[in-house]
């Protein structure tokens, strides 16, 4: 369907989906068409607003992560931009738990946890754990209770780590943090990225310390400063 046609779609009915940064169209091919919303929560802090500006730069951070990850042989969902807010994908319901990776102690490692690390420490390898998606606020699931619906949990922290090497490769040398996945599965049983990759799901750091992602959303700055800062990530990686 030309680029034209998907966009129509929107005024010609209303999305199959609804969530708090997405809209999804369901197309009769399998695919779909994503609107990004450009809002920007935490629950943490306190804090949900819409940043206008942000939707096109998340889709353009997005876009290049998914050209990256995939040459490095992960399968995304991502098929290609439509417009600055919309993309098409391919369709695979999502399942109601993601999958974090940690390279330092921050976030919910330290609300967890307590007294356990040192605040922002690096730590000695990758961190792979699993949350429950539900609201108000994500719980950690044991990787136990996946198993027992048939998840192969060994195969996702694995994909997730793949992801990890990947981003931190091609992002250097800027620093990733964190950052949260959701795997899909495909017609063909294979497990497939569904889930957006952008400034919007992880913590990257500048090599002069300075924030370039949600951070700055949760802990105050204001709408001007986090898009300058989003800008300054994709200049970065000109």
């Amino acid at each position: 369907m030309p680029d034209d046609e998907l966009l129509a779609l929107r005024e010609r009915r209303e999305p199959d989906i609804v969530g708090k940064s997405k809209k999804l169209w369901r197309l009769d091919d399998g695919r779909c068409l994503i609107e990004l919303i450009p809002s920007l929560r935490s629950f943490t802090y306190d804090r949900d607003e819409i940043v206008t500006d942000t939707g096109p730069l998340r889709l353009e951070f997005y876009e290049r992560a998914a050209a990256r990850l995939t040459a490095d042989g992960v399968r995304t969902a991502f098929v290609r931009k439509v417009s600055p807010i919309c993309y098409l994908a391919d369709y695979c319901p999502a399942p109601p738990f993601e999958v974090v990776v940690k390279n330092r102690a921050v976030g919910s490692t330290l609300i967890k946890y307590p007294g356990l690390f040192v605040p922002e420490e690096k730590l000695p390898r990758p961190v792979v754990k699993f949350d429950y998606r539900t609201d108000p606020e994500d719980q950690p699931i044991a990787e136990d209770y996946l198993r027992a619906l048939g998840i192969d949990v060994d195969e996702l922290a694995r994909l997730a780590r793949t992801v990890n090497d990947s981003l931190a490769s091609w992002l250097h040398p800027l620093e990733l943090w964190d950052f949260c996945l959701i795997f899909g599965t495909a017609a063909d049983g294979a497990p497939v990225l569904i889930s957006e990759v952008s400034q919007d799901c992880m913590r990257l750091r500048h090599a002069d310390g300075s924030s370039l992602d949600k951070d700055l959303f949760r802990k105050g700055a204001g709408h001007q400063e986090i898009v300058t800062a989003w800008r300054r990530l994709l200049d970065e990686l000109r």
